[in-house]
């Protein structure tokens, strides 16, 4: 039986009704300014609309975002995003939403998207740990064991960067070496791109990317999925038998000229205990859709 994974991210679901001045009175007001000069111009909510419409359509067994549902962590915004989301058929129980820097924009974002999309990342019964955290998170569903990994943090002005850090890392070396997911298909999720040479930028990379790689060498993983970067990408990381595939995805929402990053998602086919396939949707602004993306679907080169 083939399980489908559908992966997206960087949303950035613009509603700021009802905010105050006094609430962009601090690190906000760059993002404010970028908004106001570009990306509220290129990042569509229909986008995200009409890839909900698409995922309700395809019968898709369980859906991922690896972050940054808002552009400004402001309360308005979780909440306008929640409400996209809440769309999709399969529910919280089948939809796993991490958080990316922008949900972090403030320190105050931390928390406000864990209250308004706690449902959305709850640990399956089991794989809690003992202080009430979610992460790193644990969900299995079929042959999918899907483990997600939060590397959002308010971080100073004009950075962009995320760390996992040494308590989360020591969990998820705990959680690879689990015996209960002997067998299963991991799948590791996290913002940040944990491999080449985005992911040592001092600005926007992992900054504990060299320990997050020490623990998919010990303990190993199907395969890595991150955003971030607003475009397809494809690095490894050494696994404790050979490379390990890292694919990042382009922006979910983003349209404005430049047919590799227009808005789109991936699906990631499972059967057998592998991934078998995977190809992406892309979206088409004229036709109000998305449609497969060209060469799709197409044998997965992500030898599992």
């Amino acid at each position: 039986m083939c399980m489908r994974l559908a992966h997206c991210s960087d949303l950035h679901l613009l509603s700021h009704d009802g905010a105050g001045i006094a609430k962009l009175m601090n690190k906000r007001w760059i993002g404010a300014a970028n908004l106001l000069t570009n990306r509220s111009r290129h990042y569509h909510v229909a986008a995200f609309e009409q890839m909900v419409d698409d995922m309700n359509a395809l019968g898709i067994e369980h859906v991922l975002c690896t972050g940054d549902v808002t552009n400004l962590a402001l309360e308005q915004e979780f909440q306008f995003a929640k409400g996209k989301f809440d769309r999709l058929a399969l529910g919280p129980t089948n939809v796993t939403v991490l958080p990316g820097n922008h949900d972090a924009y403030v320190a105050e974002g931390v928390e406000l998207f864990g209250k308004i999309f706690g449902d959305y990342n709850t640990p399956d019964a089991g794989w809690e740990w003992p202080d009430g955290s979610h992460w790193p998170l644990v969900r299995v569903r079929g042959d999918l064991a899907l483990i997600g990994v939060t590397t959002s943090r308010a971080t100073p002005w004009f950075t962009a960067y995320g760390t996992v850090g040494e308590e989360q890392l020591a969990r998820l070396r705990e959680v690879l070496a689990d015996s209960r997911l002997h067998g299963k298909v991991r799948v590791v999720a996290i913002h940040h791109p944990p491999a080449g040479k985005r992911a040592e930028s001092k600005i926007r990379g992992l900054h504990d990317h060299e320990a997050f790689a020490a623990v998919i060498q010990e303990g190993g993983a199907n395969l890595i999925v991150h955003g971030h970067e607003h475009r397809d990408m494809s690095e490894q990381l050494l696994g404790p038998s050979g490379p390990i595939p890292v694919r990042g995805v382009a922006s979910g929402t983003y349209e404005h000229g430049h047919p590799e990053r227009t808005a789109r998602y991936r699906i990631y086919e499972i059967a057998g205990g592998h991934i078998a396939s995977d190809h992406v949707r892309v979206w088409n602004r004229e036709h109000g859709r998305f449609e497969a993306g060209s060469g799709t679907p197409q044998q997965s080169n992500i030898a599992t």
